[in-house]
């Protein structure tokens, strides 16, 4: 099966997968007491400075969750856009740790000071949700990037009303390679102050992680991690595959092969007749409105999401495995549907 419904349908990139085998080999202490995981920490601390903490989990519901619960207080709420994962696709998970998300419009699938602005109570109100996190998604939910210009300046107003900023890094990779930026430049000099940086969409296995940039706040973040079931005993392997992602670029090589092959999608399903690309391919989602009569019969070859049922707008994601004749025989099926 070659599928354009998400870059989690792609399998494991070789060398990551080597990098598992090599840890494989012998025993290592448990918990993340390992060298291999205190390799893959160096490499992260490479990236985002020598202060950051680093925790390593398996899932982005669950790193995203986490953060938000270690940065909210019972009484406080998170500020993210009304497309926001968090808010449409990890079934009210932070809802269920008693944290309440407050919405803001968007534009392109991006939120901004002006949509913020409204949800930050001008004093204090004993009787309304105290916002504490502004959080972002980069790149969007859309498939749309926020500039570093973006980032800042809605980072320069949250802490202007002493909010924390977490990004929503689930393809930080895409994202960066798209800028042509170091994860450093997005995040540590734009202020952000943690972020959940997503591993298995780029090319490994079940591994997340929750990087706070700022380490006061991820202060005791270990208790909560280990309480809530994400304390992994065999955290070499998850080390491991950040060890390989984050050496030798593999992580920007995955993400250009990607972000490219969006771009060559659109542009050869966006000249078939009947076919319009509804949005800016900024990474490695394409987004358009096809005949209602082809989705189905398309999807049975190549599994791919309806994004909006109302519209008819349908998601196409490439992978680090995708192909280019994955796309020539995507298209061809298109084609002789319409």
């Amino acid at each position: 099966m070659r599928s354009f419904a998400s870059d989690n349908y792609s399998g494991v990139h070789p060398e990551i997968m080597k990098a598992i085998m090599e840890a494989n080999e012998d025993h290592m202490s448990s918990y993340g007491a390992d060298p291999v995981s205190a390799e893959a920490e160096e490499l992260f601390k490479g990236h985002f400075g020598e202060q950051a903490k680093i925790f390593f989990l398996t899932t982005g519901t669950a790193t995203n969750t986490l953060i938000l619960r270690h940065l909210c207080k019972s009484w406080n709420s998170v500020i993210c856009s009304e497309d926001a994962h968090i808010n449409v696709d990890e079934c009210g998970s932070p809802e269920s740790m008693g944290i309440k998300l407050m919405l803001a419009e968007t534009k392109d699938g991006k939120i901004s000071v002006e949509t913020i602005k409204p949800l930050v109570p001008s004093e204090p109100d004993v009787h309304r949700a105290q916002p504490a996190v502004v959080s972002i998604t980069q790149n969007t939910e859309l498939g749309t990037l926020y500039c570093l210009d973006e980032i800042k300046t809605i980072c320069d107003y949250a802490h202007s009303k002493g909010l924390y900023v977490h990004m929503d890094g689930a393809r930080i990779a895409n994202a960066a390679a798209a800028l042509g930026v170091t994860f450093k430049e997005m995040t540590v000099d734009c202020g952000v102050d943690v972020l959940s940086f997503g591993g298995s969409k780029n090319g490994c296995m079940c591994a997340e992680a929750a990087v706070f940039i700022n380490p006061e706040l991820g202060q005791d973040f270990e208790y909560l991690r280990k309480q809530n079931m994400q304390l992994i005993s065999k955290m070499r392997y998850v080390g491991a595959q950040f060890k390989a992602l984050l050496t030798d670029d593999l992580w920007k090589r995955n993400a250009e092969h990607s972000n490219g092959l969006a771009r060559k999608l659109a542009e050869k399903a966006g000249a078939i007749n009947g076919v319009g690309i509804t949005r800016p391919v900024e990474a490695n989602g394409v987004f358009a409105i096809i005949p209602e009569h082809a989705i189905e019969p398309l999807q049975e070859k190549f599994p791919f999401y309806v994004w909006d049922e109302l519209t008819g707008e349908v998601r196409w994601m490439t992978s680090w495995s995708t192909t280019e004749k994955d796309i020539d025989n995507f298209c061809s099926a298109l084609k002789e549907l319409i």
